[in-house]
């Protein structure tokens, strides 16, 4: 069995993190805080965005509305775990600091809650802010999620990301100063990338650090810029078994400490336009299970 994995995973997964860490199941707890982006203002957001990254559908009750009805669910499948409030929705770190402290402290104070995982943008997060997140870092097990999806800046100005490569490494820096776990989105399939390019993504990301990594696939939104490129160009999207060859490969070359948090996307069947093969969520996963047993491989075997 892979050493950082409790079950037949041969990569580092997230319960093996949480369980080594706190000795009980951990639960994140989605939440939609109603915050914006820094992209929306700049522009028309990333090509692939429809209405805001990570939705979670509970835009229209409070926050502790949301975590109450969210934990119930979860006491139901999990009884006696602890909680992770995962602002979710959007930039969450795009607001003035007192909003920020007001709506992450009354998570934090909830019976059972022993972090916060927040994802934001590079260039969402304020120096004030990064005083603050150092402070609350010491107060709790505090956990910042960046999108990066690409190293590659064609790629990035491509998909209208809004930022720089540079950016996202300064703030990876700054982050990780501070002492604070650090988890880093990829996308894999972006338009025109080779395999090799989505390769150089995780090694340049090896390097740089990070403490654990989203995976995702590119699938296509209704309504959106990316749509309509698609419709026109009809750019390859990468089969099923492409995405797990890569995926395979990329979990070869990631250093085995990172945690992998998210190997695979949740995209709503009515807004999908492609690839529909996403929709089978633990038929894609158990595939990737069975490439890696089959290759008798494991993460961060070809790690150098």
């Amino acid at each position: 069995m892979f050493k950082y994995s409790l079950d037949n995973k041969r990569y580092h997964t997230l319960n093996y993190f949480y369980r080594n860490k706190f000795g009980s199941k951990i639960t994140k707890v989605s939440l939609n805080a109603n915050f914006s982006c820094p992209n929306f203002k700049n522009g028309n957001g990333c090509i692939f965005c429809s209405h805001g990254s990570g939705n979670t559908g509970y835009e229209n009750k409070t926050l502790l509305e949301q975590y109450n009805e969210v934990k119930k669910i979860m006491d139901n499948k999990w009884p006696n775990s602890k909680y992770i409030g995962y602002f979710q929705a959007n930039s969450n770190t795009y607001a003035p600091l007192n909003e920020l402290k007001e709506k992450y402290e009354l998570i934090l104070k909830q019976p059972d809650v022993v972090g916060l995982a927040i994802a934001t943008r590079p260039d969402a997060i304020s120096n004030e802010c990064l005083n603050y997140l150092e402070e609350l870092n010491k107060r709790t097990f505090l956990t910042i999620e960046l999108g990066l999806q690409s190293m590659h800046e064609t790629t990035l100005n491509f998909i209208n990301r809004g930022h720089s490569l540079q950016q996202f490494e300064d703030m990876v820096n700054e982050l990780k100063k501070r002492n604070i776990f650090v988890v880093a989105h990829i996308i894999n399939g972006l338009p025109y990338e080779t395999k090799e390019m989505m390769l150089d993504t995780v090694k340049y990301l090896n390097k740089l650090g990070i403490d654990g990594i989203k995976i995702h696939m590119l699938h296509i939104v209704k309504n959106t810029p990316l749509a309509d490129i698609y419709e026109k160009e009809k750019f390859h999207v990468l089969t099923k078994e492409e995405y797990i060859d890569i995926v395979c490969d990329e979990l070869e070359l990631l250093n085995p400490t990172i945690v992998v948090e998210r190997i695979t996307g949740d995209p709503i069947k009515e807004e999908l336009v492609t690839p529909t093969w996403l929709l089978k969520k633990f038929c894609v996963l158990n595939d990737i299970d069975k490439e890696m047993l089959k290759r008798n491989s494991y993460q961060g075997i070809k790690n150098i």
